[in-house]
């Protein structure tokens, strides 16, 4: 590496290298260690079933990318970054054929609603309107708003729980199982406090931003940002796991993206037993059972709406959505489990080969189970496209444990690095957020502030602080 470093970043998933983008552009010199072949973490791409079948290893969908106020700061798409966006952002299929639909237009989805039309406007509008008022509250780190009378008006719908607020806003079951299911992004049971906040950022994300998908795959994505990295004169080296911080060349910053079980693995013996303690009391939430399936048709749908979404909600009712969210919360495996499910290559042939697609979906399951899920998940889509099963060329299948060895900081097949409930969603991992015990370490992971989700902004924040406490010139 030749001259002295500034700092090390472990981990190359997308906070870690907006950590290392922010340190590079501030001139310091760093270097990001990623144990894997591949970088990328969670925005990985693969080909995991068949030859030329393309598929994200863990996350694919990314309205945070778009909105994050970190990345649109970069020249993403001068290296190669294009965005696609479906004609219709997510559906949510029903029995009796229908379903419920999300546009990129506020108003044609609320029209798409019915007799709920009027509710949807008066309870997405306000999010979608006030944004980028709202942004730096919903994608920081907690602190005096800068809008606070936005953000209190806000605060009090996203505080309730999603299944409590949805029940009292929407008259029909459409509308209800719409936003319980967007809610159900958050990994925590729809009856419990802030789930409803899940709901309504995500969904109006829908109207600023998009559910949009990377043309060729989620490791479009990182090779940008690496791409960037490297023109600023950062380095990345892969293949070079940090078991310790004895193994790091000297910096005057570590910024580890990783959640608190690997960091107390490999730097435990630099904090103070008070923070040691407090990590080891970070709690994790659900795993997930996910699924890659190459296929040698498009999903038969029963209702044609749902091949023009990338993102379709399989879980029926609201009634059922909660019930499939809570039984694994509860340590049970939900029978007819809420289906989170994609479909890229309908919208991008660079995906799998001519004639043949793509589909990737996951369920929530107790973490660490070693259920299987296979059935249970394919007949939840056989359920609303039936034939489904018989265009299936191929399947890759990854349980918790193996979401974790794809990735270390899903302990237990959390990919939420942390349970975000009420107790841990605003002081995470503990009351420092990005500091830790040990003067010129950061943790700059999904497991700080904002949490969960792909923009950066954790990564961003942690770097502004060590540039800060340590950085100076």
């Amino acid at each position: 590496m030749g001259q002295a470093l500034d700092a090390v970043v472990i981990g190359s998933g997308p906070n870690g290298l907006a950590a290392a983008i922010v340190l590079a552009t501030a001139g310091r010199r760093v270097v990001v260690f990623e144990a894997e072949s591949t970088i990328g973490g969670g925005v990985r791409s693969a080909e995991l079933t068949l030859p030329r079948f393309v598929h994200d290893i863990c996350s694919a969908v990314y309205p945070f990318a778009v909105a994050s106020t970190f990345f649109r700061t970069l020249p993403l798409a001068s290296l190669g970054l294009e965005w696609i966006e479906p004609p219709i952002m997510l559906a949510h299929p029903f029995d009796d054929g229908k379903a419920a639909l999300v546009f990129r237009s506020l108003e044609q989805t609320a029209q798409n609603l019915g007799k709920d039309a009027g509710a949807y406007r008066q309870l997405i509008g306000p999010v979608v309107e006030r944004w980028p008022q709202l942004e730096p509250s919903v994608l920081g780190p907690l602190r005096w708003p800068q809008h606070p009378v936005d953000v209190a008006r806000f605060g009090l719908r996203a505080l309730r729980p999603a299944e409590h607020l949805v029940r009292s806003f929407f008259k029909g079951e459409p509308a209800r199982a719409l936003l319980g299911g967007v809610a159900a992004h958050g990994m925590v049971p729809l009856d419990r406090p802030l789930t409803a906040g899940f709901g309504l950022v995500l969904t109006a994300m829908a109207h600023v931003a998009g559910w949009v998908i990377p043309r060729g795959g989620a490791q479009a994505l990182t090779n940008a940002l690496a791409a960037h990295l490297r023109s600023l004169g950062g380095e990345i080296l892969t293949s070079a796991p940090v078991t310790s911080f004895a193994s790091l060349p000297p910096s005057r910053a570590v910024l580890c993206d990783l959640s608190p079980q690997p960091l107390l693995r490999i730097a435990g013996d630099r904090f103070s037993p008070a923070y040691r303690r407090k990590l080891a009391r970070y709690r994790y939430g659900l795993g997930v059972y996910k699924m890659d399936w190459a296929l040698d048709g498009p999903i038969p749908w029963r209702n044609p709406d749902c091949a023009r979404a990338c993102t379709v909600h399989l879980g029926g009712t609201l009634a059922e959505v909660a019930r499939a969210e809570r039984d694994p919360w509860e340590g049970r495996h939900s029978e007819r489990p809420f289906v989170l499910l994609t479909q890229p290559s309908l919208f991008d042939p660079s995906r799998s080969p001519a004639g043949k697609h793509t589909a990737w979906a996951y369920c929530h399951v107790p973490r660490g189970s070693g259920a299987d899920m296979t059935s249970r998940i394919e007949q939840q889509v056989e359920r609303f496209a039936p034939g489904f099963r018989a265009r299936i060329l191929a399947r890759s299948i990854m349980g918790p444990s193996e979401v974790e060895r794809h990735n270390a900081n899903f302990v237990g097949g959390d990919i939420a690095s942390g349970v975000a409930d009420l107790r841990q969603f605003f002081m995470r991992p503990t009351w420092r957020q990005y500091s830790t015990s040990a003067r010129g370490v950061y943790i700059c992971s999904a497991a700080t502030p904002p949490g969960v989700g792909v923009h950066g902004m954790c990564g961003f924040f942690a770097a502004q602080r060590a540039l800060r406490e340590v950085l100076q010139d």
